[in-house]
Order: structure tokens, then C-alpha cells, then sequence
């Protein structure tokens, strides 16, 4: 399994999952974990088997996040156990699963996909309630899988803490002409609240 690195070597280590759709090295993991690194955060990433395979020609389609947690049991063994996991959308959720079960000091989420888009009903969040393990989720305030509006009635513990993004979507990027926000701005803060979090709990 590949590991890709950020940050320094003496930073908190955080394993990172990627979303459903792209993998590990994007652009927006570039950015995020680079924000990370300059605040002290060493960002681990990995790949789940179903990406990777993508990468040489195939196209097989994302499966369901409960099947792919030993992928990540795998990736947090081979990055020597670090002490925070989580992930961007998918690799978060994958990650929430696993998190009491792995015993680390925290999970961090990047954009939690609480229901798909426009199925609201169809919440992702029984295993949360029950969750022992700290718990940070940055979410766009219009991430159409969970907005602001919407999540009073979860009913999360509070061990769970929610930091959110002005104007974000999904990818925490806000409209800046109706805003006045950049995405910039909000991954800054997102990074800035990583960093308190893992400071917290580590």
C-alpha cells in the first residue's frame, strides 16, 4: 500500500482517506494537507483498493464504506498507528467506523457526507451516536450531504464537534461573489481548526 507524507516529522500524524470520487493526490488533499503541515500536523494519505485500481485503466465503482474498513486498519498499521484518522467525505466516513474500534485520540472529518444529496431521510449517522472517540467534522454550511439547517436533528453526542465553514459546499468552497469569502479562507480555518483539535486531544 502506498503512503504518501506531509508535514513534519515531528508533527501530529493524521491518517487521511480520500473522498469517493478522487484520490489522494488532487489538488484539494495537496492544499489541505500543505495547510496542515504548516501548522504542525503530519498528514499520512492512502488509497483505497477500488482507487488505486483506477489509476491503471479500470474504472470499478466506490463500495460501500463498510466494506473497505480493514483497507484502512491496513493503512493505519503500515503508517506505524498514528494517533488521529479521518478523511475527506467517503474516507471520513470510513474512518468514523473504525475509530472507537482502533482506540485513536481523534477523528477528523472533512466534509462529512451525513445523507446522500437530496435524500435527507436517508441519514449516515446511526454509529455516530454511540461514538466514544472525539470527534471533529468541518462542513460547508450548504455541504448538500448535511447542511447547518439540518443538523440540530441528528441528535449527536457531544463528543462530536462541528466546525463550520461559511457559504461551504461539499468541498467547503463558498460563492465568493455572493459571500464575500474565499476558499482559500475557508481551508485556512478548516486547517486552523484541525490544529486545535489534534492539539486537544493528542
Amino acid at each position: 500500500m502506498e503512503l504518501l507524507w506531509t508535514g513534519p516529522e515531528d508533527g501530529i500524524p493524521l491518517l487521511l482517506g480520500h473522498g469517493a470520487g478522487a484520490g489522494m493526490a488532487t489538488r484539494w488533499m495537496d492544499d489541505v494537507c500543505g495547510l496542515l503541515a504548516d501548522r504542525g500536523i503530519r498528514a499520512v494519505r492512502f488509497e483505497f483498493a477500488y482507487m488505486a485500481a483506477r489509476r491503471s485503466g479500470s474504472r470499478p465503482p466506490a463500495p460501500r464504506a463498510d466494506r473497505v474498513t480493514g483497507e484502512l486498519r491496513q493503512a493505519w498499521d503500515a503508517a506505524g498507528r498514528p494517533a488521529l484518522i479521518g478523511g475527506k467525505s467517503f474516507g471520513g466516513r470510513v474512518a468514523s467506523m473504525m475509530a472507537d474500534e482502533l482506540g485513536v485520540a481523534g477523528l477528523v472529518c472533512l466534509g462529512y457526507p451525513f445523507h446522500p444529496p437530496q435524500k435527507p431521510e436517508q441519514l449516515r449517522t446511526a454509529h455516530l451516536l454511540g461514538m466514544a472517540t472525539p470527534a471533529l467534522i468541518c462542513q460547508g454550511i450548504r455541504d448538500p450531504f448535511g447542511t447547518r439547517d439540518e443538523f440540530p436533528g441528528y441528535g449527536l453526542p457531544p463528543t462530536i464537534d462541528v466546525h463550520w465553514l461559511e457559504d461551504g459546499d461539499h468541498d467547503l468552497r463558498p460563492r465568493a461573489r455572493l459571500s464575500g469569502r474565499t476558499f482559500a479562507q475557508n481551508l485556512a480555518e478548516a486547517a486552523d481548526a484541525v490544529a486545535t483539535f489534534a492539539a486537544r486531544v493528542t
